[in-house]
């Protein structure tokens, strides 16, 4: 290999991830601090949610993706109570004024609409929606997914069994 292939390799952009595909490249990474807004309305960060893992859904209502795999994701949260927590993050920039109605229609029994107005998660993950981040107990980056998926399926199950 010549110097000059090896700098061009080396000033390569770095590799497009394909929706659905598991990207593992901030494996250990710890949770991005950014705070956002609980259900009733308090600041938190993902550090709060520490001491078992977390799967954070970063999602909007205007993102039809988003929108689709939401009932998947309350079944998931159903399915996995005290082993994983499955935490929903809206990036809607009008914050409870469209999430709440969102939820109230839809009457999930497992997911409760986190906010993030200012889209700081986002900005912190430097990705669009939907994006889902896999946690471990001690709040480092397992891996994360662009796009939807079917958070009821075998496959995705057992990618979220990494984080025990």
């Amino acid at each position: 290999m010549t110097a000059e292939a090896s700098a061009a390799e080396t000033n390569a952009a770095p590799a497009v991830i394909a929706p659905g595909t598991i990207d593992r490249s901030s494996k250990g990474k710890p949770a991005p601090a950014e705070a956002f807004l609980n259900p009733a309305g308090a600041k938190v960060t993902l550090a709060d949610f520490k001491g078992r893992p977390l799967l954070v859904n970063l999602w909007a209502t205007w993102c039809a993706p988003c929108v689709k795999e939401m009932p998947t994701l309350d079944a998931l949260a159903g399915e996995l109570q005290g082993k994983v927590q499955v935490l929903v993050v809206s990036q809607d920039l009008k914050g409870a004024e469209k999430v709440g109605p969102f939820f109230a229609e839809r009457k999930f029994a497992h997911l409760q609409p986190y906010l993030d107005p200012d889209g700081l998660l986002g900005i912190a993950y430097n990705t669009n929606l939907p994006t889902t981040v896999l946690y471990d107990s001690q709040g480092r980056e397992v891996w994360r997914m662009l796009g939807e998926a079917d958070w009821t399926s075998a496959d995705v199950k057992a990618k979220i069994a990494e984080a025990s």
